[in-house]
C-alpha cells in the first residue's frame, strides 16, 4: 500500500486546505486513538506545538479526537519537536504528537508522531492509521471518554534534559552567544539553556506573534544570525528552525558552518576522547570532502536518502550513533532519540570548550568541495534514465573526476526537473562538468 496522507515527516500542508483542516485533524486523532487502543485499553498521548497561530485550532481538534476515542491527553503548549519526543519517553506516554510545519511559513502546519520510546514511527503504523481513517467513527461511551490536562512545567523539564547532555565539568562562562529561535518553539527555551550553562546570551527571533515564525530569521535565514554575531561581537551564533530540530552555527568571524562540517566535528571530537566510532551516516548530498576526511580518520561514511528519517533508519540498522544532513539535522543517539538542534549545538560548543580551539581550528581537516547544482527541465514523458547521451556524459565526467569528485543525478519529487549535482575540488571544474551532463539531455 502507498500512503495517502503521510509524507516523510508526518502530515503537512497549507492550513485551511485538505488535509490541514480541523475536521480532518479530529478524525485523524480519533483514528490514531483506535490504533493505540489495540495495544493499550487506556492510552495517554502528549501534544506539543510550535508558535503558529493555527496551532490553537489544531490542538483543540486533536484533543477532541483523542478524547472521543477514549484517549487521555496531556497538553504541553509550545515546545520543540525533540522536547516532545523526550517527554513522551520520560512520561511513559503511549504516543507523542507535534503540531508543526518545521521550517515552513506560518500559513502551513502539520502533525507528526513519536512512539512511546521517543522515536519516529514505521510505515506500517502510518498505514494502520490511514486504514482506520477509512472506517466510520466509533465514539467512546460517556463514562469512557478521555480526559485532558496541561503540564505546566514542560519547558523546564526539557531545559534540564538539554543541560544534562553537556559535560558536568565544563561551562559556557565568558562566552557570548547570539541565539536565534526563528520565533518558533524554542523561543522561551533556547536562551535559558545557554544562559543557565553560564553564557552571555543575546536573543533574536525570540518574540513570536503567531505569524512571524521563520520569517527572515532562524536556520533557514542565517543572514540575520551572521549580522547579529558581528554587531554584538559574539563568540558564536546559534540558529534553530521553527520546531528546533535543525541547527546552523556561526563563529566569531561570521563564518557559517553547515551540517556536513558539524557532523565531521562531532565525529572527530569523539575520536579525540578515544571513543569507538566505526562510522557515521550522511545522505546522498553529504559533501565528498567530509567523506574523505572521515576516511582519513578511519571512520566510514554511509549515505542514506535525503531526509533525517532515512538517516535515522540507517543509523539504527547499523547500530551507529552519529548521523546528519547538510541542512543542519544532526543526530547523536547517545544523547537523544531524535534530531535536536539545541543538543547538537551544545555538543559542538562542548568540543570547543574542552579543546580550547575555535570552530575553524577544529575543522582544519576538512575543506568542503564546491558543488554545482543544475535543474534540467524534462519534457512530458521524457525517459531520462534510458538516455544514452546522458549515460555517456555521466560516465565521462565520473572518469575525469576519479576520486576527486562525484556526480549525483536525481529527479525532483515535486516538479518535472532532473537535478544534476557535481562536486569537484575546483568550482570552475564542477560547473563545467555539470553543464556537460545537463547539455547531453538537450
Amino acid at each position: 500500500m502507498t500512503r495517502r496522507y503521510f509524507g516523510t515527516d508526518g502530515i503537512r500542508g497549507t492550513v485551511g486546505l485538505a488535509p490541514i483542516t480541523p475536521d480532518f485533524v479530529l478524525r485523524l486523532a480519533h483514528a490514531v486513538g483506535h490504533v493505540l487502543k489495540k495495544a493499550d485499553p487506556r492510552p495517554t498521548v502528549i501534544i506539543g506545538k510550535d508558535t503558529r497561530i493555527s496551532g490553537y485550532m489544531l490542538e483543540s481538534a486533536l484533543e477532541s479526537g483523542f478524547n472521543s476515542a477514549g484517549v487521555d491527553v496531556v497538553l504541553l503548549g509550545p515546545l520543540p519537536t525533540p522536547g516532545v519526543a523526550y517527554l513522551t519517553r520520560a512520561q511513559r506516554a503511549s504516543l507523542g504528537v507535534v503540531i508543526s510545519a518545521s521550517h515552513n511559513p506560518f500559513s502551513d502546519n502539520g502533525i507528526k508522531f513519536f512512539s512511546a520510546q521517543g522515536t519516529k514511527l514505521p510505515d506500517a503504523w502510518e498505514l494502520a492509521v490511514e486504514a482506520a481513517l477509512e472506517q466510520p467513527p466509533v465514539w467512546a461511551a460517556s463514562a469512557d471518554l478521555g480526559k485532558a490536562r496541561r503540564m505546566d512545567d514542560a519547558a523546564g523539564r526539557y531545559i534540564e534534559f538539554c543541560k544534562s547532555t553537556f559535560a558536568n565539568d565544563l561551562s559556557l562562562r565568558s562566552i557570548k552567544i547570539v541565539v536565534d529561535a526563528a520565533h518558533g518553539a524554542a523561543y522561551h527555551i533556547a536562551p535559558k539553556v545557554f544562559h543557565e550553562l553560564g553564557a552571555e546570551v543575546v536573543e533574536i527571533g525570540c518574540t513570536p506573534d503567531g505569524l512571524n515564525i521563520n520569517h527572515e530569521v532562524g536556520a533557514t535565514h542565517p543572514q540575520a544570525l551572521v549580522a547579529a554575531v558581528k554587531l554584538h561581537g559574539a563568540d558564536f551564533g546559534v540558529a534553530l528552525d521553527g520546531d528546533a530540530d535543525r541547527l546552523q552555527l556561526v563563529d566569531a568571524n561570521g563564518r557559517l558552518y553547515n551540517g556536513d562540517e558539524l557532523l565531521y566535528l562531532l565525529a572527530t571530537e569523539r575520536l579525540a576522547r578515544s571513543e569507538r566510532l566505526t562510522g557515521v551516516v550522511g545522505t546522498l548530498m553529504t559533501n565528498m570532502a567530509v567523506e574523505i576526511a572521515l576516511q582519513a580518520c578511519g571512520v566510514e561514511l554511509v549515505r542514506a536518502k535525503v531526509g533525517d528519517r532515512y538517516v535515522l533508519e540507517e543509523m539504527e540498522r547499523r547500530g551507529w550513533i552519529l548521523g546528519g544532513e547538510g541542512s543542519g539535522h544532526l543526530l547523536a543517539l547517545d544523547k537523544h532519540t531524535t534530531g535536536d538542534g539545541l543538543i547538537s549545538a551544545l555538543q559542538v560548543l562542548q568540543a570547543c570548550v574542552r579543546s580550547g580551539k575555535s570552530l575553524s581550528e577544529l575543522l582544519e581537516g576538512v575543506i568542503l568541495f564546491p558543488q554545482t547544482l543544475l535543474n534540467v527541465r524534462l519534457q512530458p514523458g521524457q525517459d531520462w534514465k534510458s538516455s544514452a547521451a546522458l549515460q555517456a556524459a555521466t560516465l565521462a565526467v565520473e572518469s575525469e573526476l576519479a576520486d576527486a569528485g562525484r556526480v549525483l543525478i536525481r529527479a525532483s519529487g515535486t516538479e518535472p526537473l532532473l537535478r544534476v549535482m557535481v562536486e569537484a575540488r575546483d568550482a570552475a571544474h564542477a560547473l563545467a562538468c555539470a553543464h556537460r551532463i545537463a547539455d547531453s539531455l538537450k
